[in-house]
């Protein structure tokens, strides 16, 4: 039931509102090597966090990507997978993954299409950013910027948790919080 509300809402563009126990909307983007990601290649093995970020090489979203990935971890040994989403191009989402040593998957929504709409995240236009590699100053463009969320998807493909008002720098240290009182 919940796949035809979601689809009706789609097709009648309004906003999505996933909530607690509703099934995790399927959906496929490209990930910072170009390659096809698949949700559904991954849910059933991992619990999954599906974090949505406005923008590679910003501030906040920079702190909470490093938070991630100072957890990672923790993160693997509860069996969970950690994807990050934003209007990022590849370029630049493989750009961010090796300027700051990720190791996780950076899916690009260059128009929102493909994860952050289904999810209900509000998207606004996109923009450029500058950032420093090496000996030159390099531009990264995104198709759109989105807000900042957070979803945990369980084994089974429902939504475990969603976080609307993410603290970037907290927000890793939040879903574990979470994940230990879901076992």
């Amino acid at each position: 039931m919940t796949s035809v509300i979601l689809m009706l809402a789609l097709l009648q563009d309004k906003a999505v509102d996933l909530k607690v126990g509703d099934a995790a909307p399927k959906f496929e983007a490209l990930d910072d090597s170009g390659k096809t990601w698949k949700s559904e290649d991954h849910v059933g093995k991992k619990a999954i966090v599906l974090y949505f970020y406005p923008a590679s090489f910003t501030g906040g979203c920079t702190a909470q990507a490093k938070a991630f990935q100072a957890d990672m971890k923790k993160f693997a040994d509860q069996n969970v997978e950690v994807v990050g989403v934003s209007g990022d191009t590849v370029r630049g989402q493989e750009a961010f993954k090796k300027y700051f040593k990720l190791d996780f998957t950076l899916l690009s929504d260059e128009k929102g299409d493909a994860a952050a709409k289904l999810y209900g995240v509000p998207l606004k236009p996109g923009g450029t950013v500058k950032q420093k590699i090496g000996d030159t100053v390099e531009e990264f463009t995104r198709g759109v910027s989105m807000d900042r969320w957070t979803f945990v998807i369980d084994k089974t493909g429902k939504i475990a948790y969603v976080n609307r008002k993410v603290n970037p720098s907290r927000d890793s240290a939040s879903v574990l919080e979470v994940l230990e009182k879901l076992k």
